[in-house]
């Protein structure tokens, strides 16, 4: 799901993403003329979870006395960042929902007794009215799709891109039982999990969530983690204590979007949306799932929150789902003909619940009208209604009281306990996938005197990735993990134990030559949207990583790599530079089942191997975007299913390092090393701006402009960007800059015609020193900038002088108070 207020997606910029004219008439062409979806009928499924005629009858009990009002309030789910407690009390909504940065009080990290507080004030709200009347209790739902990693302290699982390496689906339910006891701590009803999205691109910026490329892995994980989550069908734990209800999600067809984009659409075939994309929601469906979430996603041109052939007929119809469809963060409000207050169409398709996080009062209030108006047919409400109420029943709600009185509710030693981490490790130690290993390096003696080194090495937020604690996983210290180890810390505890000695420098710098060197470096973390990209190469610009592991290469110091990645990625110098390199994933909290493989016994005799496979074949070039086992031109460095166990030879020859012709820029970046977007290009006020390029980090890749009262410069675009959706979310205009001469009057950054004072920010900043700059885009929306149609991304007006040198202009993710838009 997508939130934060996080409304989905942010894809890092929509600047290098638009798809080719050409390809777009194909799509909407080929949805019009082509064979329909409908037509091509998904598998009959019977569910484990037996039709009860005693839960039918109570259901349409309680239907019968239900006003129109209250119908139309079951259907509609806010986010505690907008709803509150009171309000609640008012429209006896059917949900609520934690957004990937929504929290109680606004604070990420509040502690886990604030969570359950909160679940508790919203259930009573949910439950208040006249003595008789009927009452229906709320579920609260979250996104815990690594464990419930939202929360400060508990367990938090590798991302499911590792988890499909182990191959253990026995291993799979147990890490669905234990996120499910978590959730049940901090009082939650609903996880939006498991994604069994089948990923064919790797740009995507969910890769991560995604068990693999291949339907057969994610088949065999979809029924496993489902019955890990609500408990076995057909016995007493099915959604009881301990257990929660399981969301499969998106359908359909999230990871097939072409050119890997978020929320983008997928030219799939409709067999191929059936047998590739839809292959988990067979296994879920019979495992009992109790929801589904529609994908934010186009198939063929047409939005899946708008598309009753899918949603009704190939989801309920063909498979026979009883259970609740809900939608996605504001999804229905791009329904053609739609906002984000006003969506019949989907409710109509088969939608049954509107995720409406910050627009459910008028959203409840059109959807109210269009019911009485006849607009909404009576039936397609019932069948909603009926839809929320049984699996209400089902999960025990209207028995299980308050949350805080149910069984392990408030029970926070239970949050990171360490039965529950032994899990998480045995997790590590299945996904980590051994890629190279020159003349078996590995496994190290515990004995050695060791060098850890890189910015991943003690840093458990980039070990864990997006999703952990806030929605992009970013800003947070390693002091809101309590019950977490990173990785150089399980590395230290490992060496210590043996009589050896590891010292951490990130830069890699040492007194004494090391007997070995390890380095931990990748990905920085992210979620969703912000993670597309437009290559593979793990990192075009800054080569930081390359140059420290060329440095050891060069001082003859054996050298291990463990590569933090969220996709499989180009890193071919990376790995001619490294004698052993560990492809790592996202390994959670435990950072010591990294070290558990890394290291044999003190004689080097192996204590634990690598078992992992890749569930993603691995590029051998930069521009291998779209590869996948059984492509008729697949070529890949390492093929799906590799993984080296310390038996095997792990020599391999020296990897190409020549580099495909790409995008200048990466995704999301106006102004880099790479120079210019796309489409872009710089302006300024004639005589009133003198403008030159400067040597920062690469040859040209800054620019200093002097401004003379008046004067005016940025960066246009043609065409105009459409940032709507990164506005949306917690996305910023992100510039890095160095002043040479403080303003002498107001400067103002500007959007189009939306200003932001930075005068203040500029004359505090010490000259000659470069600095970032982070202004979030919902302070150009306060102004009123229409973001769909941006031709001015970065324009700067200076009221008097002004000596400024700017670099790497970009929209990004950052840790910044989003309320904060700039000082005057």
């Amino acid at each position: 799901m997508r939130h934060d207020s996080r409304l989905r997606r942010m894809k890092r910029l929509a600047l290098l993403a638009a798809l080719p004219t050409a390809l777009l008439a194909f799509a909407a062409s080929s949805r019009a003329e082509g064979p329909a979806v409908g037509p091509v009928h998904w598998p009959k499924v019977r569910s484990r979870v037996a039709h009860d005629p005693a839960v039918e009858a109570r259901v349409e009990a309680m239907l019968r006395r239900m006003s129109i009002e209250q119908k139309v309030a079951q259907i509609v789910q806010g986010d505690i960042a907008s709803i509150k407690p009171e309000d609640m009390a008012r429209t006896h909504f059917g949900s609520i929902l934690a957004g990937g940065n929504s929290a109680p009080g606004g604070v990420e990290t509040a502690p886990p007794a604030d969570w359950l507080k909160l679940a508790d004030a919203f259930w009573d709200a949910s439950m208040s009215g006249p003595e008789g009347s009927l009452k229906i209790p709320s579920i609260f739902g979250i996104d815990a799709v690594h464990g419930h990693a939202n929360i400060v302290g508990a367990t938090i699982f590798p991302q499911n891109i590792g988890l499909g390496a182990m191959r253990d689906p026995a291993l799979i339910r147990r890490i669905g039982e234990v996120t499910a006891r978590e959730m049940a701590v901090t009082g939650f009803d609903w996880d939006f999990s498991p994604t069994l999205a089948v990923v064919r691109d790797d740009r995507w910026g969910r890769t991560y969530e995604g068990f693999s490329e291949d339907p057969e892995v994610v088949r065999s994980y979809a029924g496993p983690m489902i019955e890990g989550l609500q408990g076995m069908p057909g016995t007493r734990e099915f959604v009881g204590p301990g257990h929660v209800i399981a969301t499969a999600k998106h359908f359909v067809g999230d990871g097939g979007t072409a050119g890997g984009k978020d929320q983008g659409d997928n030219l799939s075939t409709p067999e191929q949306l059936r047998d590739i994309h839809g292959a988990g929601y067979p296994p879920a469906i019979e495992a009992g799932v109790q929801a589904v979430m529609a994908s934010f996603s186009l198939v063929r041109g047409e939005k899946v929150h708008g598309d009753r052939a899918l949603l009704t007929g190939a989801l309920k119809e063909d498979m026979g789902f009883d259970g609740l469809v809900v939608g996605d963060w504001n999804a229905h409000g791009q329904v053609p003909g739609c906002t984000n207050m006003s969506c019949p169409a989907s409710i109509i398709a088969g939608l049954d619940m509107f995720m409406a996080p910050d627009s459910w009062k008028g959203l409840y209030e059109n959807t109210l009208a269009q019911a009485k108006s006849g607009e909404i047919p009576t039936a397609r409400l019932d069948d909603a209604v009926r839809r929320i109420l049984r699996v209400k029943v089902r999960a025990g709600l209207f028995e299980k009281g308050r949350p805080s009185s149910r069984p392990f509710a408030g029970r926070f030693e239970l949050l990171g306990a360490p039965e529950h981490r032994a899990v998480a490790r045995q997790a590590v130690r299945e996904s980590l996938v051994l890629l190279k290993n020159a003349g078996h390096v590995l496994p190290l003696s515990p004995r050695l005197n060791l060098l850890v080194a890189g910015d991943g090495a003690d840093n458990i937020s980039k070990q864990a990735g997006g999703w952990t604690i806030t929605w992009q996983g970013t800003g947070i210290g390693n002091e809101y993990f309590p019950h977490a180890q990173s990785i150089f810390s399980g590395i230290k505890e490992t060496v210590a134990a043996a009589g050896g000695n590891a010292t951490l420098s990130v830069e890699g710098a040492y007194s004494t030559k090391p007997d070995a060197a390890i380095v931990i470096f990748g990905e920085n973390p992210y979620a969703e949207f912000v993670g597309d990209r437009s290559t593979l190469e793990y990192s075009p610009a800054d080569k930081k990583d390359l140059d420290l592991l060329r440095r050891f290469k060069a001082a003859g110091i054996p050298t291990v790599s463990v590569f933090l990645s969220g996709r499989p990625l180009w890193v071919n110098p990376e790995i001619n530079a490294s004698d052993a390199f560990v492809a790592a994933f996202l390994p959670g909290s435990e950072g010591g089942g990294v070290a558990d493989l890394l290291f044999g016994n003190p004689d080097r005799s192996v204590r634990n191997d690598f078992r992992g496979k890749l569930s993603y074949s691995w590029p051998k070039r930069a521009d291998q975007y779209a590869l996948n086992r059984g492509d008729a031109d697949y070529d890949p460095l390492f093929a799906f299913g590799h993984g080296l166990t310390y038996a095997d030879k792990g020599d391999l020859p020296f990897l190409s390092e020549d580099k495909p012709a790409g995008p200048a820029t990466a995704q999301g970046v106006l102004f880099g090393r790479g120079g210019l977007a796309e489409g872009a290009g710089w302006s300024s006020s004639h005589g009133l701006v003198a403008v030159r390029a400067i040597d920062r980090r690469a040859q040209e890749d800054a620019r200093t402009f002097t401004v003379k009262p008046h004067g005016a410069f940025g960066i246009f675009a043609s065409p105009t960007l459409d940032l709507s959706r990164e506005a949306t979310g917690q996305l910023s205009l992100i510039f890095e800059y160095r002043v040479d001469a403080p303003p002498t009057a107001a400067v103002d950054l500007q959007m189009n015609t939306g200003s932001v004072p930075i005068a203040g920010l500029l004359r505090a900043s010490p000259v000659g020193k470069w600095q970032t700059a982070i202004v979030p885009l919902r302070c150009f929306v306060r102004r009123n900038v229409d973001m769909t149609k941006l031709d001015q991304p970065f324009n700067l007006v200076a009221e008097g002088s002004l000596t400024l040198s700017i670099s790497d202009v970009r929209i990004d993710g950052a840790a910044v108070d989003q309320d904060r838009c700039g000082a005057p």
